[in-house]
């Protein structure tokens, strides 16, 4: 593949290989040293050359991509509601999609004022709210809630140590307080210590072993895609275990796959939640489903 010498003909040969025009950008962008955000400077200098080493790195970041590794593996970064998060192959590639799942999270909370409150204001008598993001990847969930609604107290958790250290570094670049425990699902949790939660929310493995699918995820982090022969052996065990974490009317909300909403909506009811609902992702599919604990 012949190395292109000008931001237009990268741009050119990314089309010819049947690139999306947004990822062809952001790689140009890293492959020029420039912000991520700045896809107009690409069109103010669409004339410019490369030097050879900025025509290397395109040639490198195009070949990885077009191998079907995430744009974000190769930057190193995604953006997910608002923050920029740093992001590798030890966690699995933030969606779009999961935004839905944070935007629900939040209308399941109690109204933040914080134009109300001052030092000589007590806090309300039930404190702040308390939640639990379950298999935190990098962090996207946990530090979008905690960015979004400083005034809760949020824990993270993740089985592997690896995920934990992408996820505890986020954290510490943002400067959000998030607390971080290493715990498959629940198991480790120690509800004395943490309390019990308003809300628990997880974006979990949901993919059925040996789906096609599969073929297109290769660069991603398997234990963190499948979950059993129908994907949900990790949700089955979630809603079996939440109760015991949940306050009386506390929330439940699961990421799932396109269809699974109907079997999770009834593992929801067997166990005993009320008020069990869906909500539709970007591309309108349901996504989410979650249910409150009876008060």
């Amino acid at each position: 593949m012949q190395n292109p010498t000008t931001v237009e003909a990268c741009l050119r040969q990314a089309q010819s290989h049947g690139l999306e025009r947004v990822d062809a950008q952001i790689l140009l962008l890293h492959s020029l040293q420039r912000t991520l955000h700045d896809r107009a400077w690409l069109l103010a200098h669409d004339s410019d050359s490369l030097t050879p080493a900025q025509s290397a790195a395109w040639h490198e970041a195009l070949q990885r991509r077009l191998q079907g590794e995430p744009v974000a593996y190769i930057t190193g970064l995604k953006d997910f509601f608002g923050l920029t998060l740093a992001v590798d192959a030890r966690v699995l590639d933030p969606r779009p999609d999961t935004e839905t799942l944070v935007e629900w999270a939040l209308t399941c909370l109690p109204e933040f004022k914080p134009e109300s409150r001052s030092e000589s204001t007590p806090a309300p008598s039930n404190g702040s709210p308390r939640i639990l993001d379950l298999g935190t990847g990098s962090g996207a969930v946990a530090l979008a809630l905690q960015h979004t609604r400083p005034d809760a107290t949020v824990w993270a958790v993740d089985a592997s140590e690896d995920a934990l250290a992408v996820a505890r570094a986020n954290a510490a670049r943002l400067q959000l307080g998030v607390q971080f425990i290493a715990s498959d699902w629940l198991n480790a949790v120690d509800v004395q210590h943490t309390g019990r939660f308003d809300l628990i929310v997880s974006n979990p493995p949901y993919v059925a072993e040996g789906d096609p699918h599969l073929a297109a995820l290769t660069h991603e982090p398997l234990q963190a895609l499948t979950s059993g022969p129908d994907g949900l052996d990790d949700i089955r065990q979630i809603i079996a275990q939440a109760p015991t974490f949940l306050s009386p009317g506390g929330w439940l909300l699961l990421e799932h796959g396109w269809d699974q909403a109907a079997p999770v909506q009834a593992l929801l009811r067997e166990a005993g939640f009320e008020q069990v609902q869906s909500r539709r992702d970007l591309s309108d599919i349901e996504r989410c489903t979650g249910a409150a604990m009876p008060k």
